[in-house]
């Protein structure tokens, strides 16, 4: 991934850190779910933890919630999203802005790595979850949530009913997930779908404008108003609801 696009992914979140908790209920769903499972581990009594991509702190408010002790580190790609992250904690830690994908550390440091809808914005999904892995102490986990495959398939289902191609990325699917797992000695995933009504086409686009997700693909080129119009009409006929598809994965590493 370039270094153009990062920004431009840190500064579309950026815009979005006042409006994201109210239009995120998805991720606030997601970000439960990593905490509950994380919260199922064994792990050291005052937890080394590392958090990627906090946002404006739904996980980490878990992360509060469960170990209120914790060595804890709470990043994210956007500076705004940390600073909002790190006035609503209200737990001790250090929060950081920097890159998921290739954080500053070196060597098993951490006892649980969190990180709640994240890794879809990164540019080699299988070589950050080898990165974030080797920094696990042992017995230590990786856990996260991702996008798949099957999100917003509605959208693009629009998109091709009037010749167009949407500017969503590609997700992994699970069975993808699972074979970037494979190499892991303790290792699995599972999936999620859930639908989601935002009130139609434009509640869709006011969603992803609230929560900052609005960088498309690369090699996308934005529609003109009124071939938008034309997927969005096609949206509503459908129904106008979304999935999100919501892959889960775990990556332990072995006490020998």
């Amino acid at each position: 991934m370039t270094d153009e696009r990062k920004r431009r992914i840190a500064d579309a979140f950026a815009r979005a850190a006042a409006s994201y908790d109210d239009a995120a209920a998805p991720q606030r769903q997601a970000a439960a779910l990593v905490a509950d499972l994380a919260w199922q581990q064994r792990v050291a009594e005052r937890p080394r933890i590392l958090e990627i991509g906090c946002g404006t702190g739904l996980l980490t408010r878990h992360i509060r919630d469960h170990w209120p002790a914790a060595d804890l580190v709470v990043s994210d790609l956007s500076p705004a999203m940390v600073g909002t992250a790190a006035r609503g904690a209200m737990i001790a830690g250090t929060f950081l802005a920097l890159d998921g994908e290739a954080p500053p550390f070196d060597g098993p440091w951490f006892d649980l790595i969190l990180s709640s809808l994240a890794f879809q914005w990164f540019g080699d999904l299988p070589m950050a979850i080898a990165r974030l892995a080797g920094l696990l102490r042992p017995g230590g986990r990786l856990l996260f949530s991702t996008m798949g495959a099957d999100s917003f398939g509605e959208w693009r289902a629009a998109h091709a009913a009037v010749g167009e191609a949407a500017g969503t990325p590609d997700y992994p699917d699970l069975a993808a997930l699972r074979a970037m797992l494979d190499g892991f000695e303790d290792a699995f995933a599972f999936e999620e779908h859930w639908s989601h009504d935002f009130g139609g086409a434009k509640g869709f686009l006011a969603h992803l404008k609230a929560i900052g997700a609005t960088v498309p693909t690369e090699d996308h080129a934005v529609l003109p108003p009124a071939r938008m119009r034309d997927v969005m009409r096609a949206f509503d006929a459908e129904g106008g609801r979304l999935t999100y598809h919501v892959l889960f994965g775990r990556v332990s590493r072995v006490i020998k």
